[in-house]
């Protein structure tokens, strides 16, 4: 049985004027001819059409599909063998790629608007794990308080970063000490900690009523990259991100007692 060049161009999914190249290519000429003269594929024909498009997705040339298909068993295996290791260094290359465009991806939906060296000088050496940045956006992201927070976070200049990052280093240092001296969660001084928190984040992000801090301090425990947003990893103490939610619990039934 022997097909059109019509319907081997529907069965394989190429174009009437590839199989045409093909055939002046001296790389698939079809075996038969119709008493009109129009070209005609057998079975043998479509295997090797089959072959050729196998290659063809490899990624190999014309020219080197015909050298292969020239002497099939001498040549096949070395150049599979190269294409291969040629297609492992290529997915490489590719994923280091992508690793890039998801931090750029991941840096933009952070807000913040400073270039790699502002970053190094307002931020230093404490590293975020930027990959909460995008669940947090996925999360969040219908939301006017995420909207708002990532306008504000954009239009902050290097000062405004300095100076919102001296404050929190500051109120990190009150924290980490009351957690040490064993202050209540309770206690004013925790509460005061949790309502100066709260105001951090109204004045450089978002308006933070209570009820939202505690859906804020409720994921420092249930995420420790949302913690280590707020205290780095080197300045944390076991326990001491329960301790921050529950003082900001403590502190939103004290702020809707007032």
């Amino acid at each position: 049985m022997s097909y059109s060049v019509g319907q081997v161009s529907g069965f394989a999914g190429v174009t009437v004027r590839t199989l045409h190249h093909y055939d002046k290519a001296q790389l698939l000429s079809p075996s038969e001819r119709s008493p009109a003269g129009y070209r005609r594929y057998g079975d043998a024909d479509l295997a090797r059409l089959q072959q050729i498009l196998f290659y063809r997705e490899l990624g190999f040339t014309l020219d080197e599909i015909r050298t292969i298909m020239a002497d099939p068993d001498a040549e096949a295996l070395t150049h599979l063998r190269d294409r291969h290791r040629s297609l492992k260094e290529q997915i490489t290359r590719l994923q280091s790629l992508v690793e890039v465009a998801e931090r750029a991806i991941e840096v933009q939906q952070t807000g913040v608007r400073l270039t790699p060296q502002e970053r190094f000088e307002v931020f230093g050496e404490v590293a975020f794990d930027l990959s909460y940045a995008t669940d947090a956006h996925l999360k969040w992201g219908g939301s006017e308080g995420h909207r708002q927070s990532m306008a504000r976070a954009a239009a902050h200049t290097k000062d405004d970063w300095r100076t919102l990052m001296a404050e929190a280093a500051r109120w990190r240092r009150a924290l980490v000490a009351a957690f040490e001296d064993g202050a209540a969660c309770d206690s004013p001084r925790a509460m005061d900690l949790a309502e100066e928190h709260r105001g951090h984040i109204g004045r450089w992000f978002t308006p933070c009523p209570p009820e939202m801090h505690c859906r804020i301090a409720d994921e420092y425990v249930e995420d420790a990259r949302a913690f280590a947003l707020v205290v780095p990893a080197p300045e944390q103490r076991p326990g001491l991100d329960r301790y921050l939610r529950d003082a900001v619990h403590a502190n939103a039934g004290r702020v809707g007692t007032r």
